[in-house]
């Protein structure tokens, strides 16, 4: 490989997803990584219908024999819980190289050109020096993650990081017990259950303690604790960082970011893949109309509204007679959840939503 259309740096699903648009716009595409595959990486492994319609546009589907579906969301707090389904079709829970294998059949399947265990050590213009191997590219895609070295190399440094919270992942042999992805808030963190299998669940504790591990956590999680306790985990626990952050330009020249290393919104929207998958689509039809300076906008545009739902959701995290109101006052009226969820998936008007947040509001006035 000493020349490529485009070259993308990160074989992650942020990617392999921008590998894959870009080749179903004909442009010659190698993907290159040092790592090998499946990439595993902490996170809460549930896709929502909006992620999933994102992935059939480039044509990947998730074996059913490797998900699980779920139909909705479920919020749990002290006495209250409140649930909705989705507007339309079900998410599923899928381990995350279960996910990275189905990308990576569908990128070969349309011609991406995989080079996995290559290290790049430098960009200069449109050179990508792979070891001391230098590789031409009319387009440069940086997808290598939050601590992104494309984006240094390229200019485009400046991110403003928000909030930083920790994220611990582990799975147990357990029968899921419900048919939602469910959210546990607790007075440390949020507990994220979600079904991945006929007898497994991933279990993600998201918190502002860097030291606050999955089994100290359950302490203030005692009926999920007590739905565990003859149940074994099958993975080790592993961490991530989730990171509030926006990158003030995604693209210039002939570079641009997807993914993480064009900013993130906090785990707890669950819209980081999905976000990833739109950006991805987006950029390659920027490239073939041969107006990358498009992307910018467009990039903006894809991350708004996952930003306004993280701040909403947060919201709830402190102080507890506020999220407790919350509580209530959905519990009391389930419509407004189902609005806010339906609104979280991309299908509710912003009248409908300005609507649903002046419910929620009066509803924890009057609580």
């Amino acid at each position: 490989m000493k020349t490529t259309e485009v070259l993308i740096i990160g074989g992650g699903p942020a990617g392999l997803a921008a590998a894959i648009a870009a080749r179903q716009h004909g442009f010659e595409v190698a993907v290159v990584d040092s790592a090998c595959p499946p990439i595993d990486k902490p996170c809460g492994e549930g896709l929502m219908p909006d992620g999933l319609a994102a992935l059939a546009e480039l044509g990947v589907t998730i074996p059913e024999e490797e998900s699980h579906p779920f139909r909705g969301i479920r919020f749990v707090s002290a006495q209250y819980a409140v649930d909705a389904s989705f507007p339309s079709g079900n998410g599923v829970g899928v381990r995350r190289p279960g996910l990275h294998r189905a990308m990576i059949e569908r990128a070969a399947e349309v011609g991406v050109s995989l080079h996995w265990g290559t290290t790049v050590t430098a960009l200069d213009g449109d050179k990508v020096w792979l070891r001391n191997e230098p590789v031409r590219a009319r387009w440069i895609i940086g997808a290598d993650g939050l601590n992104s070295r494309v984006r240094a190399w390229a200019g485009l440094a400046g991110a403003v990081c928000r909030r930083r919270r920790f994220a611990f992942r582990r799975h147990y042999r357990a029968i899921p017990w419900g048919d939602c992805m469910e959210i546990h808030w607790g007075p440390r963190a949020q507990l994220y259950v979600t079904p991945i299998g006929k007898r497994e669940i991933c279990l993600v504790v998201i918190s502002r303690n860097p030291q606050l591990r999955v089994h100290e956590a359950l302490l203030d999680f005692p009926a999920v604790a007590e739905r565990l306790q003859p149940s074994q985990p099958t993975s080790t626990e592993r961490g991530a960082l989730s990171v509030t952050y926006r990158v003030r330009r995604v693209c210039g020249g002939r570079t641009a970011l997807v993914g993480d290393a064009s900013g993130a919104v906090d785990a707890i929207t669950g819209d980081g893949l999905c976000m990833a998958f739109r950006q991805a689509v987006r950029l390659a039809q920027c490239l073939a109309a041969g107006h990358l300076d498009q992307y910018q906008s467009a990039h903006r545009s894809l991350i708004r509204r996952p930003t306004w739902m993280g701040e909403l959701m947060l919201t709830l995290e402190h102080p507890a007679w506020l999220r407790k109101r919350a509580m209530r006052a959905m519990a009391t009226r389930p419509e407004i959840f189902a609005n806010l969820l339906a609104a979280h998936v991309g299908t509710l008007s912003a009248a409908k939503f300005v609507a649903s947040g002046l419910a929620l509001g009066w509803g924890m006035v009057t609580a």
